[in-house]
């Protein structure tokens, strides 16, 4: 039998040169069959592009909804030969950095980064469900299509050996530091920052995201310096280290599968320039931008290839039963057609048509499918305002067939952009 998933990461708490990453995982589904047709993509350098696929993920019996896999090869830092190539990695624009299963990477022993004395560092990631990712910083070389991150800060998700994860990172949540907790061997972070927090967690341990640790279990929340983070691996690319273009098919209601790319780089080759897409600057204080739904103004949107849906607020459609096959989802009695409106750089309204489906209909008629173009869910209530602001999440059902751009804080923009960050598309 097969068992369907979701699991959506999101960029949350965003500041400028201070940056905190959260994810939020969800649980959710998958299933469905329809059509799905090719869009662009060609052209240019293919030293910059990656494969990407929705398939389902590397779980054997478990079927991750809407959630892009691609591959990554892992050296030990300066070695040809000591490299392992993994699948099954979620690509996120949602977060910052590769995070890798150490129980897919066994043989490779990368050396991981010392703190002061004895200590070694070690990274928390936890989600709002209370479920956490605990693991060593450790060096790698990161190759991606021809494009390497030499030496880059990587988190090795792996219980520790011989004591328990502390308190601090854990909070009585649940360990997701396997396969089957995950859904994936590993996430690679391709978000707007070029680190996971930035000079928040140069100067205050208080965020509780890196850990110096003895062997003898003891550890403490630390500081650590912006470069000794897990990093953005694009930003430590000798070229194409400016963003990353996600190109995926489109997809009709369902299928089996849907395939695309990876780009690496904004304006840097001939298959990555901007073209006729429209920027949507992102909230430098804050890290999102404003979309328009239903005469509210969702303060905290984002656009984000880790999450399986649209999450949104709206009161007005049903949702999913909690011990159905499609918790967290919206289970309307018949396909909901709505629009959403995100203002460009210039300043106009773009409109953005979607339509959400009843998630149980689907996963229950569309066992063998992966990629949803109508899957929703909600994100807070409909009560916003300033004092409970709202947003709007563009999960990857928005990226099929819809080119989408994520440049990265501080790296060179293409002539005519703003500063970044700033989604396109």
């Amino acid at each position: 039998m097969t068992i369907f998933r979701g699991h959506w990461a999101t960029y949350r708490g965003v500041l400028i040169l201070a940056v905190v990453s959260a994810f939020v995982l969800l649980a959710a589904c998958g299933g469905g069959g329809s059509n799905s047709t090719s869009i662009g993509g060609g052209g240019g350098s293919t030293n910059n592009v990656q494969a990407i696929s929705v398939n389902g993920g590397p779980v054997a019996g478990q079927d991750y909804a809407d959630a892009a896999f691609t591959s990554v090869t892992i050296c030990v830092p300066g070695s040809t030969t000591s490299c392992a190539t993994v699948d099954g990695i979620l690509v996120d624009t949602g977060s910052v950095g590769l995070r890798i299963l150490g129980s897919a990477i066994p043989s490779l022993n990368l050396p991981q980064l010392a703190g002061s004395g004895s200590t070694t560092y070690y990274n928390c990631v936890s989600f709002v469900d209370g479920s956490y990712l605990w693991g060593p910083v450790a060096q790698a070389d990161v190759e991606l299509g021809g494009e390497k991150a030499s030496s880059a800060s990587v988190q090795v998700i792996e219980d520790p050996t011989g004591f328990t994860v502390p308190t601090a990172c854990s909070n009585g949540g649940v360990d997701e530091d396997n396969l089957q907790g995950l859904g994936a061997n590993g996430i690679l972070g391709v978000g707007g920052y070029p680190q996971d927090c930035g000079i928040a967690c140069a100067t205050d341990p208080s965020p509780n995201i890196y850990f110096t640790c003895l062997q003898s279990g003891s550890c403490q929340s630390s500081t650590i310096t912006v470069a000794q983070q897990v990093v953005n691996p694009i930003t430590k690319f000798t070229t194409d280290n400016n963003g990353v273009l996600i190109e995926l098919q489109s997809v009709d209601g369902e299928s089996a599968t849907a395939t695309g790319s990876m780009i690496f780089g904004i304006g840097t080759e001939t298959n990555n320039a901007l073209g006729s897409a429209n920027v949507y600057p992102i909230n430098s204080s804050n890290g999102f931008f404003t979309t328009t739904f239903n005469s509210q103004s969702l303060t905290e949107s984002f656009i984000d290839s880790g999450s399986n849906g649209y999450f949104f607020p709206d009161a007005s459609i049903t949702q999913c039963a909690g011990n159905s096959i499609a918790p967290g989802f919206y289970c309307p009695a018949n396909t909901v057609n709505l629009t959403a409106q995100n203002v460009t750089q210039s300043g106009a309204q773009n409109t953005v048509n979607f339509s959400v489906d009843n998630a149980v209909n689907d996963f229950n008629n569309f066992g063998s499918d992966s990629a949803f173009a109508n899957l929703a869910g909600p994100n807070g209530t409909s009560n916003c305002g300033s004092g409970t602001p709202c947003g709007f999440d563009f999960g990857l059902p928005f990226f099929y067939g819809r080119p989408i751009f994520t440049s990265i804080y501080g790296q060179s923009v293409p002539s005519g952009a703003p500063a970044a960050p700033w989604w396109a598309y």
